[in-house]
């Protein structure tokens, strides 16, 4: 009889139990290229994402310099990318209203993602050309990228703000993961801000304010080795910057906001006309004695700046400008002059290409100088820091009239005078 009743007293329990509220599981959001678990602001470690329209009641000209950056921008739809680029053109065979999304399109270059969420690898009328679907913005071309694949999104753990990989955005298989809001926005650096505003703002108060070079590089990064800097093409893929600039020894403590204003654009893009507008110091803050050095050579006079050399465009995000140029400058900074240095290896424990902790001289000066050789710059490269300009003074000599003839004509219009005088 008592185990009858108990039991009927756990079928009841049970059947209870079927209608009472499940609580949801909390959201695991990430960033970055290793999905780093997002670091919640203290004390509010259950603030929830607002928005960058939010943010802009407190802080509107960050929000305006933002919105003049290309990480506003990272995924937008074709309207909102249209906005801002209105002769952005669409996949051959597709329409605005076959794009769901576009992934850039601001500075570089631009990818199409249909309504299915995958990208867009095949165009044509019929869609059965592989390739010609990666527009680049600068020569205005069509490219392949991942011609004919199956290819899913898996870029909003830095393209978009409050990402989680618990489900796909909208259900759709294409997309890998989903997000509260799209693009860079400041919570992706700042972390979720609602409990920041409930408190009606302040420095600090529930919000991250992190200037550590190692918030950027969660993003500005490729692959989870330190000390590799992934290469592709001969050329260092884009967004590595940390890893750059880990491999220059950190310059001495510096850190990427050292030079950046991290709300404020470098590169021209949709809604930036000024290259290097975000850089807050220049090298000559610190560098004075070698600007003093610098200061009357062949090279300041030609206009060859610090990061001419020192940071030459040697990734590439969409184009390769020459052999030796691509469109995203380096981190590195440091150079090595010998004629046996090379920049781009392989390695052959995976055959995959990387960079070393240097620029080498075909990277430095062959840009400019495309008519010589690395030869040639191994031996001119060391004196480009003493050769001085020669200032030539024999056109404008050539024009004034010599002491000589002056004092001639002076005495002849004294003379002159006395003459008349004496009439």
């Amino acid at each position: 009889m008592r185990n009858s009743i108990s039991i009927k007293l756990i079928f009841v329990i049970m059947v209870f139990s079927l209608f009472l509220p499940v609580a949801e599981a909390a959201t695991q959001y990430v960033i970055g290229e290793l999905k780093t678990p997002v670091d919640m602001p203290e004390n509010a470690t259950n603030a929830k994402y607002v928005g960058a329209d939010e943010c802009k009641t407190c802080h509107p000209t960050i929000y305006d310099n933002w919105k003049t950056t290309g990480h506003a921008y990272k995924l937008t739809t074709p309207d909102e990318i249209l906005a801002i680029r209105p002769d952005l053109p669409f996949p051959d065979g597709y329409t605005k209203n076959n794009i769901l999304y576009v992934i850039g399109g601001w500075g570089w270059k631009a990818r199409y993602i249909g309504q299915n969420g995958f990208i867009i690898t095949k165009t044509g009328e019929n869609h059965d050309i592989d390739g010609m679907n990666q527009y680049n913005v600068v020569t205005k071309e069509w490219v392949d990228y991942s011609p004919g694949e199956a290819k899913k999104y898996d870029c909003t753990k830095c393209h978009n703000t409050g990402s989680s990989y618990d489900s796909n955005q909208d259900n759709l298989a294409g997309i890998e993961g989903s997000w509260e809001y799209r693009g860079i926005q400041c919570e992706a650096c700042h972390g979720p801000g609602s409990e920041h505003v409930a408190h009606g703002g302040g420095e600090g108060v529930a919000i991250n304010v992190n200037t550590n070079a190692s918030m950027c590089g969660l993003c500005h990064r490729r692959g989870g080795d330190d000390d590799k800097i992934p290469a592709s093409g001969n050329f260092v893929q884009h967004h590595e910057q940390y890893l750059d600039f880990l491999a220059s020894g950190k310059m001495s403590g510096l850190d990427c906001v050292t030079c950046h204003d991290p709300h404020m654009p470098v590169h021209v893009g949709a809604t930036n006309t000024k290259e290097g507008k975000g850089i807050i110091m220049q090298c000559v803050e610190c560098h004075q004695s070698e600007e003093a050095k610098y200061a009357g050579t062949v090279m300041k006079m030609e206009g060859v700046t610090c990061v001419d050399c020192h940071m030459p465009k040697a990734a590439k995000s969409a184009i390769a400008v020459s052999e030796y140029e691509g469109d995203v400058r380096s981190h590195v900074f440091r150079m090595n002059l010998a004629a046996d240095a090379e920049y781009i290896y392989t390695d052959p424990a995976d055959d995959k290409q990387y960079a070393n902790p240097y620029m080498t001289l075909e990277y430095v000066c062959l840009p400019c100088h495309a008519d010589e050789d690395k030869a040639w710059a191994v031996e001119n490269a060391p004196n480009a820091m003493t050769l001085k300009a020669e200032v030539t003074t024999m056109a404008a000599t050539a024009t004034q009239p010599s002491p000589g003839f002056g004092l001639i004509i002076s005495v002849g219009m004294l003379l002159a005078v006395y003459l008349f005088r004496r009439r």
